[in-house]
């Protein structure tokens, strides 16, 4: 450590390069690391979506469910299987043991998904397989309002006008839109006509299957060049479903028009979302566990004067619910820790040692920690979030302390009358273990961190990451900058010294030691004629005297009730992982009861 100092003294300008080339790439970094609101949660999960229309929970629990959960247990790795049974949907939600190689685990998933599906009815659908990330979370919903558009249309435009958007725009991943009702081409039989024209519904289903589509019916060969020649019947108007023919051939052709109606409406309601006491439609933006949410939310918002332009006038579309507010805030919070911190040291530099430049040195440290801390949190993969932003804020009110101590140390040793380079030299190396000593005394209090494991490992070790690289780079640069700084700026002959010292040669005589008891007794026995803060000091010190008298009986009631107080608050406080946060906006989701129309 001794050496550190003497190479940064007899090298500033190297010492300063460095320095110079740390806050370089350290903004570099900042302006490329990810600002996410919580950081990557290890929750290695997939969700297994299989849809059965028409059947009830208690069906597609024992008939759908059950094939997949046999199944499932052969998948490596597997920690859990959990069921939930709708009418017309099982989802099963399959948890994994931390470390787990999700990709490996994704592909032995699919696979016992196909030999389940042979075990169940042959009209299964294929199921969705989806890896759930907690990282991937909503970041805000597109909302899109109108008072002439139906919700139908606004639909529709929000799924082929609007959600296509989203694959050219970085991190975005969209589910569909919400709470209106896709288009429909609706086809209402009468089954009194069905009857009398002996027409069965699977007659229907197929002359409609077969009468709009399109179908390959060869190629014509002429000349040089051959020609496809599909069968296309696709229907252009709505009108045109009437005229499809259900029978034909024996008697008389049979056709939509005798049996049934069509009308352009919406399908069954399904969704139903109200903002600000209105129905619209809204698309949730959720970002991939990669992305970063602010790059995200800003890329949407920009995206919002093009997504505009596609619709008509009458249907305004805007972001709510925005996410990145938890972000903001604490950033905010961070930069007003710095600055508050940084003006109250001064301050204290200013009006303890009264130098303007000392108090700048100290200042200066402060921005150069947190931006070497950003550098190093980058380069560990890790993000800018609530936890490291908390961790940095932790940490602001400590990264004075290496910085301030020094310089205080400094002046102490100009008071010496020592020549400048030498008395820098000798404060430094005096502090030098004393604050190596409480650096390690503070990382060992987050080093329990790194053994914790699942939800609090991922929430701690960028926490305790922050606070570890910013107070090793304060400590650094108190070893490094502060000494080279102190050699340019501080000004020994201008510091105004005390006389008699007040830092310098502060140990009593003997006879000073005598003198100052004499004087305690003689306050002691006229402490009736004193008056303000001397009679409060001499009180309390009498208090205090007696109170040693019973020190053990003192000590060991004070201990039982501290700790009888802390189990009672700690029976009575609340638990949670994150602290409550209001940030002006709230939704409610309701559920109701299985059926329910």
């Amino acid at each position: 450590m001794n050496k550190l100092i003497k190479l940064s003294l007899q090298n500033p300008i190297s010492i300063l390069v460095l320095v110079l080339g740390v806050v370089f790439f350290s903004i570099l970094s900042l302006r490329k690391i990810p600002v996410d609101i919580f950081p990557q949660l290890d929750l290695p999960t997939i969700y297994v979506a299989q849809p059965y229309g028409g059947m009830s929970p208690q069906q597609m629990e024992g008939l759908i469910a059950t094939r997949y959960q046999d199944q499932f247990l052969y998948v490596s790795g597997i920690k859990g299987i959990e069921v939930k049974a709708i009418q017309g949907l099982a989802l099963l939600k399959l948890t994994f043991y931390p470390g787990t190689d999700m990709a490996q685990a994704a592909a032995e998933v699919s696979v016992q998904v196909s030999r389940a599906r042979a075990q169940m009815p042959s009209s299964t659908l294929p199921p969705i397989v989806i890896r759930f990330d907690a990282s991937s979370l909503p970041v805000g919903q597109l909302v899109f309002k109108s008072t002439r558009v139906p919700l139908n249309q606004m639909q529709d435009l929000a799924s082929t006008k609007i959600r296509p958007l989203f694959a050219a725009i970085p991190g975005v991943s969209s589910p569909p839109p919400f709470g209106g009702n896709a288009r429909t081409i609706v086809i209402k039989v009468n089954p009194d006509l069905m009857r009398s024209r002996n027409v069965t519904p699977d007659e229907i289903v197929t002359a409609l299957r077969e009468n709009n589509s399109i179908t390959p019916a060869g190629n014509v060969r002429m000349g040089n060049i051959m020609y496809i020649t599909p069968t296309n019947s696709i229907l252009e108007k709505v009108p045109e479903f009437l005229n499809i023919p259900i029978k034909t051939g024996s008697g008389p052709t049979v056709f939509f028009r005798d049996v049934a109606t069509v009308e352009d409406a919406a399908d069954i309601t399904v969704g139903y979302a109200l903002v600000n006491g209105k129905r619209a439609v809204y698309i949730p933006v959720t970002k991939r566990a990669e992305a970063s949410t602010w790059d995200v939310v800003q890329a949407v918002k920009a995206s919002l004067p093009l997504m505009q332009s596609l619709l008509p006038e009458e249907v305004q579309i805007s972001y709510e619910f925005d996410q990145s507010i938890y972000v903001i805030n604490s950033v905010k919070s961070l930069v007003t820790e710095g600055v508050i911190g940084a003006v109250l040291t001064a301050l204290m530099v200013l009006l303890f040692l009264g130098d303007s430049r000392s108090a700048l040195i100290v200042i200066i440290t402060i921005p150069v920690s947190i931006l070497t801390c950003i550098l190093l949190l980058s380069l560990f993969g890790q993000t800018i979030n609530i936890m490291t932003l908390s961790g940095l804020a932790l940490a602001v009110g400590i990264l004075v302390d290496m910085a301030t101590v020094e310089i205080e140390n400094i002046h102490q040793h100009f008071e010496m009358k020592l020549p400048k380079q030498v008395a820098i030299l000798h404060a430094c190396r005096e502090i030098a273990y004393p604050e190596l000593l409480i650096l390690l005394c503070i990382l060992a209090v987050f080093a329990p961190s790194f053994l914790m494991t699942g939800i609090p490992r991922s929430l701690f070790i960028p926490l305790s990451m922050a606070v570890g690289f910013s107070m090793i780079a304060s400590f650094l640069l108190a070893r490094t900058l502060v000494p080279v700084l102190a050699n340019w700026l501080l000004r020994p002959e201008k510091l105004k010294h005390h006389s008699p010292p007040l830092h310098a040669d502060m140990a009593m005589s003997t006879s000073e030691v005598t003198q100052l008891r004499e004087d305690y007794v003689k306050e002691k026995s006229q402490v009736s004629k004193l008056k303000g803060f001397e009679k409060f000091k001499i009180n309390f010190m009498i208090n205090l005297e007696k109170l040693m008298l019973k020190k053990k009986r003192i000590v060991f009631i004070y201990t039982i009730l501290t700790f009888t107080i802390i189990g009672i608050c700690f029976s009575i406080i609340g638990k949670d992982i994150l602290p409550k946060n209001n940030n002006g906006q709230f939704q409610l989701r309701i559920k109701a009861p299985d059926g329910t129309r």
